[in-house]
């Protein structure tokens, strides 16, 4: 299997997803917070919105992959299995009945628990029910990797609730017998354990897939944000100054430390060769909470924070010249609006063809104004349009997701491109 990731709009050949299992049937409120949604789902519908979804990338790219197939076919080789789970039950506790099960179970089972967690019905205490809890983040496949070139960076996750979901990519990529061959890690959080003390926990490194976007094969732009810190930046620096990763430059945008603003590719995704969607109040110069933006020279011994004048600016120096398109239109109180609801948060299909949930209807009128062809995802599937992907046209498809967007998350957060034509 390929990976091969120097750009974001290239076209696109091969992505990792994952459909949402049982993992989001069994969440309950007292979850929300700790997993950071704002609802709890409805499993049908998110699964129908998902398939459909996975459905019209396919009219681009030759290959989608479910990280939960990956992971069963992973676990097939007994040895490898074992392997996993000694490595699993070093990091949470796999006692009695649980340990049974685990061990006992199929490939197929096994990766189900893995994700979909195990609950204890002898107990009616919801605080011990849960053996082993689920990740219903995981169908947010964006956050817990991201392949840099033929690389991949190992996501350290913010909260201890979502260190599993790393931890389940790490063994794809380390034991899958498409990978296993080759040493792919830029970083890889987890030789250490989760720290014990508040103090250490605030410490250590943070960084998620949903703040790293590459530009070029020698330019990255990373989010300093509210999930992912100083150390987790520098870390990964270090990390690519070591290896043959290419990167030469990351230019850290910092992001206000909002629930909003949770990642940079909430408020600034490359939709095209020379376009992008942001949200103008923080990635727009002079805006009402413009990031700080920050260059790290990883050609030097030392890495020193270098203050650029704006991202677009510091882009151009790097001959990126990207036009801004704002999501929400030209209205405070529309990009406010379609900002929450992911309207920057678009998915590159190939150069100008890109995914969006189709409630931003703002920032839907904007791409058209700037040339993009709107299609509705039910004209796609049912052939009464086509992508000519084959001209210069542009297109901006709009897909349901209604069910999907109340996990707060967009169709970027949704996918983790493993090979993209390189531009």
């Amino acid at each position: 299997m390929r990976l091969n990731v120097t750009n974001e709009v290239g076209k696109l050949k091969s992505v990792l997803v994952h459909l949402p299992g049982r993992e989001i049937d069994v969440m309950i409120p007292s979850m929300m917070e700790e997993l950071l949604f704002d609802d709890i789902l409805y499993g049908q519908a998110a699964r129908e919105e998902h398939r459909r979804f996975q459905q019209i990338i396919y009219f681009v790219a030759e290959q989608v992959y479910d990280i939960q197939d990956l992971l069963e076919e992973t676990l097939e080789e007994p040895d490898i299995r074992k392997e996993i789970l000694q490595d699993f039950g070093s990091r949470f506790p796999l006692r009695g009945e649980l340990r049974e099960r685990l061990y006992g179970a199929k490939p197929p089972e096994l990766a189900e628990l893995l994700i979909g967690g195990v609950f204890n019905e002898a107990t009616r205490k919801s605080s011990t029910a849960w053996q082993l809890p689920p990740v219903p983040n995981l169908f947010f496949s964006r956050d817990p990797q991201v392949v840099v070139g033929d690389g991949v960076v190992i996501s350290s996750m913010a909260t201890e609730a979502r260190q599993r979901e790393p931890l389940l990519s790490r063994y794809v990529f380390r034991y899958h017998k498409a990978f296993r061959e080759r040493d792919l890690f830029w970083t890889d959080h987890f030789d250490e354990p989760w720290p014990k003390k508040p103090a250490a926990v605030r410490r250590r490194p943070t960084i998620e897939g949903g703040d790293v976007l590459v530009l070029r094969r020698d330019l990255l732009l990373v989010g300093l944000s509210q999930r992912t810190n100083h150390a987790g930046i520098e870390y990964l620096a270090e990390a690519l100054k070591a290896s043959n990763a290419g990167v030469k430059t990351i230019l850290v945008v910092e992001i206000p430390k909002k629930r909003s603003y949770m990642h940079l590719d909430t408020v600034f995704t490359a939709i095209n060769r020379d376009e992008c969607l942001v949200y103008p109040p923080v990635i727009l110069a002079g805006g009402s909470e413009e990031a700080k933006v920050f260059q790290i020279d990883l050609t030097k011994r030392e890495l020193t924070y270098t203050a650029q004048r704006s991202l677009l600016s510091a882009l151009k120096r790097k001959r990126i010249d990207l036009k801004p398109i704002p999501c929400g239109g030209e209205s405070l109180i529309d990009q406010q609006r379609e900002q929450w609801t992911d309207g920057a948060n678009a998915f590159v299909l190939a150069p100008g063809v890109i995914l969006l949930y189709e409630r931003n209807i703002k920032t839907a009128a904007e791409l058209s104004k700037n040339g993009y062809h709107i299609i509705y995802e039910d004209d796609l599937l049912l052939g009464r349009s086509e992508l000519e992907t084959w001209t210069d046209k542009k297109y901006a498809i709009q897909i349901q997701g209604h069910e999907l967007s109340r996990a707060r998350g967009g169709p970027r957060c949704m996918t983790m491109p493993l090979d993209r034509e390189d531009l």
